[in-house]
């Protein structure tokens, strides 16, 4: 404390003295990198403005036209990004892949504050309801020095409606295939002549869940469940100077799955789960003296489950596990504005992460600290360069400074110019190093890299380990922290006015890279599987859009993507004739020949292409909205069937597929009244082999809006 207390000081006192000789004697509102504090209220957190990598925003205005519930459905149809399973975490496990990077290393925020809550490090964006959102922020790479080098792939950030002028309420309800219900009741108001704000929601979310895999006699792939959100605002601006923020959220989910995959009871299996969700924060927002704005906050984030798998007929519990994580978040930034275009921003503090798991052993607290500054200079509207750098420190990995810059020109209205670089650090999690889990339906077992030599010795003793494979003895104690630099590049042009045309490369280089391998065979023939790093992964690619306005009211968007993810180390290991790299086999013909690099398709779970259209339409005089969307996914390598560690033509693949979306909405009575239908996966589409995409779902919803009509009609 001793140490963040100095710094915060520090801090301080460097921005108010080199603000003294600009001072600005206007007390004029300011910024703060997004948050602009005024007597009627606080602007709602934004990080689109914090970073120079690629960022694409969805608005209220898109998600009521898409007719979307929760955050997964919003997210599958954009360019770049692919909601998918892992398959190692059961049906529970199912996260946002980015630009090739899997879940765990897209960091999900709410205004800002980073969500908790992982499973197998797939962070279930189920869990989120889109009824309290204002906008989201889809943020590409590890870029930013403000929010977090630990996102190597990017960052979601969900953006609360919190511009209240007026009291108003809503109360929607829509149902319809799978018993899918969608309830909710909110309501804002300000008060004290304007000087605070408050809002408070509730949202009710059921389904029955659905099956896609033929061999279940009775059953689902896709659990149902019983899903509660409430959430609650206030604002108060206390003068010019000082205002207050706070926010809290509450979430429970309840599930139960029954599976069976025979005739009698004995193979019937009961997987029972309940979730709780809670996140607070409070900020203090403060316009000091010459124009520095600062910002102090404190955050706090719980999520728990308890999930109990159990064979009803012959009384037996294959497993019970109880999880709980905590997350406490201090911070203090500050921020000034200087002449000639130059603004600067500051910050520090610490996080401390704690979890329970009966799996975890000997799991420690992990603490951190970050300090980081950011220049941004922007002396015309046609030039804006960033530069920023941070430093995270933790506990058991150290620390690391993580650079970032980018630049964006504009030097005709019609054509913009844009590349950014910047650097990622990820320390591995408590599941990575000492989880020690078993699946219970599928009878796998995962073990964390710092437990791994104990338990392999235990579970041999025990008489359940057949084969101990020699990738086990290169399995460190203390998993190496991972490391990127991610390159952006990019172009977009408008010509004519009403078209506009996006071209951006990536290319992530990714050292480290914490990689599930197996690393035994159990006497019933599942595998052991920890976790190792891969000396070099790289993710490169390409990323087009073009947005075409033909007529008033009519946008019609499309975006592609292009990606190669590859395990560097496979193709050296392919190069250099190393066993079981050295040859690949095609199973249904039994022939046999000797690998080249060609061979290798790239990591599993990752398609070449992926391509969307959408086409959103609005006839204002009728208050008629509807949309057609599209979305295109390539086939991606499932698992390594032949052997060779790698995937290759011969291997199992999810085959390419395509989805189409539609909707149609009539708003009544001065807008009070709404009628919206929706239809997701219009064609009925499924796969075994994706077990999270349901078929054909059609809804119905009524909302009205309570609202005090203008006087001028």
């Amino acid at each position: 404390m001793r140490i963040l207390s100095f710094v915060y000081t520090l801090l301080l006192c460097i921005i108010s003295l080199s603000a003294r000789s600009q001072a600005d004697s206007s007390k004029r509102v300011r910024e703060l990198q997004g948050v602009e504090v005024k007597a009627a209220g606080i602007a709602p957190e934004s990080v689109a403005g914090k970073t120079a990598m690629p960022v694409t925003v969805i608005t209220r205005k898109t998600l009521d036209m898409m007719g979307s519930r929760r955050l997964d459905e919003v997210l599958r149809e954009q360019t770049g990004l692919a909601v998918v399973n892992d398959i190692k975490g059961g049906a529970r496990a199912v996260g946002l892949q980015m630009q090739g990077f899997s879940a765990a290393y897209t960091m999900i925020m709410i205004d800002g504050q980073p969500m908790i809550g992982r499973n197998t490090g797939d962070f279930d964006l189920s869990r989120i309801t889109v009824s309290d959102i204002e906008r989201i922020e889809i943020i590409k790479g590890a870029s930013s020095a403000l929010f977090g080098s630990e996102a190597l792939a990017g960052v979601v950030n969900i953006v609360t409606r919190q511009h209240i002028k007026a009291p108003q309420a809503l109360a929607s309800f829509r149902y319809g295939s799978l018993n899918n219900t969608d309830a909710t009741l909110e309501g804002e108001t300000p008060w004290h002549k304007g000087k605070g704000t408050a809002y408070l929601s509730a949202n009710f979310y059921h389904t029955d869940g659905f099956t896609v895999n033929p061999y279940l006699t009775r059953g689902v792939t896709a659990p149902p469940y019983n899903s509660v959100t409430l959430q609650g605002r206030a604002r108060y601006a206390v003068n010019a100077v000082t205002s207050f923020s706070f926010a809290g959220r509450l979430a429970g989910r309840r599930s139960v799955m029954v599976n069976s995959y025979g005739k009698d009871e004995l193979h019937t299996s009961r997987d029972a789960m309940k979730e709780d969700d809670m996140n607070a924060s409070v900020i203090m927002y403060n316009n000091l003296s010459g124009g520095t704005r600062l910002k102090t906050q404190y955050y706090i984030t719980r999520y728990a489950s308890d999930q109990l798998t159990t064979l009803p007929a012959a009384g037996v519990t294959y497993a019970k596990h109880t999880f709980t994580q905590y997350l406490h978040r201090g911070e203090v930034q500050a921020a000034h504005d200087f002449r000639g275009g130059w603004s600067l921003t500051g910050g520090t503090g610490g996080t401390m992460e704690t979890m329970r798991h009966e799996s975890y052993r000997d799991a420690a607290n992990m603490q951190g600290f970050f300090a980081y500054t950011q220049a941004d200079w922007k002396p015309h509207e046609q030039f804006n360069a960033l530069a920023g750098i941070r430093y995270d420190h933790h506990n058991t990995y150290g620390g690391r400074l993580n650079p970032s810059a980018g630049i964006r020109y504009t030097p005709v209205s019609w054509l913009t110019l844009k590349t950014s670089v910047g650097t990622g650090f990820k320390t591995p999690d408590f599941r990575e190093r000492y989880q020690i889990f078993t699946n219970s339906q599928q009878g796998y077992t995962v073990l964390g890299a710092a437990v791994l030599d104990d338990a392999l010795r235990q579970m041999q003793q025990a008489g359940q380990i057949s084969e101990i494979r020699q990738v086990a003895d290169r399995i460190g104690k203390n998993l190496q922290a991972e490391k990127s630099v991610s390159y952006n590049i990019g172009v977009s042009v408008s010509v004519p006015s009403n078209v506009r045309v996006e071209v951006n490369g990536f290319f992530h280089n990714v050292h480290h890279l914490i990689n599930t391998i197996q690393v035994a065979t159990k006497t019933n023939y599942q595998q052991v599987f920890s976790y190792m790093n891969l000396d070099r992964v790289t993710m490169k690619g390409l990323e087009a859009s073009i947005g075409w306005k033909p007529l008033t009211g009519l946008d019609i968007t499309a975006g592609y993507q292009l990606l190669y993810a590859l395990d560097e180390g496979v193709k050296d290991s392919i190069r250099a004739g190393v066993y079981p790299y050295k040859t690949i086999r095609n199973n249904n013909t039994g022939d046999s020949r000797k690998s080249v690099a060609g061979d290798y398709f790239g990591l599993e779970n990752r398609s070449r292409h992926m391509f969307n259209l959408r086409m959103f339409y609005e006839y204002a005089p009728w208050g008629v909205t509807a949309s057609f969307r599209l979305n295109y996914r390539s086939r991606y390598g499932f698992d390594d069937a032949n052997g060779n560690r790698f995937i290759d033509r011969y291997d199992t693949f999810v085959n390419s597929y395509c989805l189409l979306f539609a909707s149609l909405e009539k708003k009544l009575y001065n807008r009070h009244l709404s009628i919206q239908l929706t239809a997701d996966n219009v064609l009925g589409y499924t796969d075994m082999l994706m077990p999270a995409q349901p078929g054909r779902i059609v809804m119905a919803g009524l909302s009205w809006r309570f609202f005090k009509d203008s006087k001028k009609q």
